[in-house]
């Protein structure tokens, strides 16, 4: 289960942000200004956000792992095809369809990972999961910037295609299926789950956090390539070299588990979200030292916010809800991609790096108030978390207060 699942992460995450890198080579070679050129990932991102959860309800139907499967399959073929789109506005049609196959990974393997392995393990392996997903951003990322000389890139992007075919083949020939529930969900008890997903504050709360963070994060990522090409004028294969940045990030969202056993869900999503803040500032300054070390920081913060909400979303759920929440949490997920990414593009051509880590400071403050508001709302209801803290070692099930502290 946990080669099938890494796989799947390294695969729909490679594909899905690729061309991230690429962006200053597309506006130059199609003559497009940064937010145009932007919408190679932003387009994939918003498709992936609509479909994330019709697919998630689909897999409460016809069951998890043919979801999962179909979507890595599908995505990986279209990625072999990408480099083949003879215009920007078909690569584009094209990425619209790689994030709708995409979707349905993200939107499903969390309530994959609850049922298969219980509320005592589901939290710990989320993190691992979105530690997998970040490797997988990172070796798509970096194997486009460092093959674009040699290849070009359309032979970046085939490359990138060719991993994610054989990350998906080990998926569907290792993903373990689950027990066949005694009777399938019917489409009224599909609503009434994604009603009760969307009516709790505390799930709300998340959600919130998923929308402006992924925003903000994507949007800094985004123009980073036109900054360190452009403003501080090094190489794009050099400048590539930011997004190693993400290894930080795999690192973080596997100890994020055992910070929220010490500190508490709220504490550490925070302190996440204020890291994120502060690593974006660290970026103001035309020094390539802080630029790296500030996007170091700022992807620390980021997905430390983002396991402890992922994690949350899962352990608060309803039982009967838990793809829906799923996917609700991860349609906000990358709605924000894809607005947040896009306007974070527009907005450096108009108000430059500056103005952009200016609105992402007030767009995580909106994530902190969520987060405190979760803690109100939490406490004040004196419900079971339903789910011990993330990590190796599993904490006594408690008070929802002191869960949400």
């Amino acid at each position: 289960m946990t080669l099938a699942v890494t796989a799947a992460g390294l695969c729909s995450f490679a594909l899905l942000y690729a061309p991230q890198p690429l962006l200053p080579q597309l506006a130059e070679q199609y003559a497009l200004d940064p937010g145009r050129a932007s919408l190679a990932i932003s387009v994939a991102t918003g498709a992936l956000a609509v479909a994330v959860l019709p697919l998630a309800a689909l897999s409460e139907i016809v069951g998890r792992k043919p979801v999962i499967v179909a979507s890595v399959l599908v995505s990986a073929v279209l990625g072999l095809l990408l480099p083949l789109a003879p215009t920007f506005d078909a690569l584009l049609v094209m990425r619209v369809l790689q994030g709708v196959a995409i979707a349905g990974f993200p939107g499903v393997a969390a309530a994959y990972l609850a049922e298969r392995l219980g509320a005592a393990g589901v939290a710990g392996a989320v993190g691992a999961m979105v530690a997998g997903n970040t490797l997988g951003g990172l070796s798509g990322r970096l194997s486009v910037g460092f093959t674009t000389d040699a290849l070009g890139w359309h032979g970046a992007l085939a490359v990138v295609g060719g991993i994610g075919l054989v990350c998906a083949l080990i998926t569907a020939t290792t993903l373990p299926g689950l027990a066949r529930p005694a009777t399938r969900p019917r489409l009224a008890d599909v609503g009434r789950g994604l009603l009760a997903a969307a009516s709790d504050r505390v799930l709300l709360a998340q959600y919130v956090v998923a929308l402006v963070a992924m925003g903000s994060f994507v949007a800094l990522y985004n123009v980073a390539g036109f900054r360190l090409t452009g403003d501080l004028g090094l190489h794009p294969a050099t400048a590539s070299l930011v997004f190693l940045a993400y290894a930080g990030g795999a690192v973080a969202s596997s100890r994020a588990g055992r910070l929220v056993a010490r500190f508490g869900r709220v504490a550490t999503a925070c302190a996440g979200l204020i890291l994120t803040i502060a690593g974006a500032a660290l970026t103001l300054p035309d020094s390539v030292p802080l630029v790296a070390a500030g996007f170091v920081v700022l992807t620390l913060g980021f997905f430390t916010a983002h396991s402890v909400a992922s994690g949350w979303a899962a352990a608060e759920a309803p039982a009967a809800g838990r793809g829906q929440a799923g996917g609700l949490y991860n349609a906000c997920y990358y709605l924000g991609s894809s607005v947040g990414g896009a306007a974070g593009a527009v907005l450096y051509g108009h108000a430059g790096w500056g103005g952009l880590v200016a609105a992402v400071a007030g767009a995580l403050t909106i994530g902190i108030l969520a987060i405190l508001s979760a803690r109100r709302f939490g406490t004040a209801r004196g419900e079971d978390s339903g789910l011990p803290s993330a990590g190796p070692a599993t904490a006594p099930h408690g008070h929802a207060g002191a869960w949400l502290r």
